[in-house]
């Protein structure tokens, strides 16, 4: 499954986590994805959504 907004298009994003003796290591940030039921030209389809597209009402679900 792919961590990817279906609204905004966020995604995983990859980097370094650097430790107080600045040593690097690899780590990734993950988007935080909800499977939500919404209403797309009068049928019911399941779209991941990040929380922030959700919080701010760029997407209505379905009760």
């Amino acid at each position: 499954m792919s961590r990817t907004c279906d609204i905004c298009g966020k995604h995983t994003i990859t980097g370094n986590s650097v430790s107080h003796s600045k040593n690097h290591t690899r780590r990734t940030w993950k988007p935080n994805i909800i499977k939500v039921k919404t209403q797309v030209n009068g049928t019911t389809v399941t779209l991941k959504v990040c929380a922030r597209c959700l919080k701010s009402d760029k997407i209505v679900k379905k009760v």
